[in-house]
């Protein structure tokens, strides 16, 4: 498997952790407004995690602190992706 590839099931395997433990609720508030949006369950949880992957970095590489109303935020503005018109 390429390093892609793994990187992106290890965040689709987060969404599903979140969903699972239904924590943040907003992971699940959100997938449930894509898929009303008309968007499928794969494409929802890859839009959800462009969102895991901002938080990540943001923590990481700006040594910010997790932000949870910074990611509910992010969350909501889906299906545009973090950076994007900003």
């Amino acid at each position: 498997m390429q390093k892609s590839q793994r990187l992106k099931s290890a965040v689709i395997q987060v969404v599903d952790n979140q969903l699972s433990s239904n924590e943040p609720p907003e992971t699940r508030e959100t997938l449930n407004r894509l898929l009303s949006e008309g968007f499928s369950e794969q494409e929802a949880k890859e839009l959800i995690g462009t969102v895991v992957v901002a938080e990540v970095f943001h923590v990481m590489n700006e040594g910010k602190e997790f932000d949870a109303a910074r990611y509910a935020e992010a969350l909501d503005r889906l299906p545009e992706r973090p950076g994007e018109n900003s």
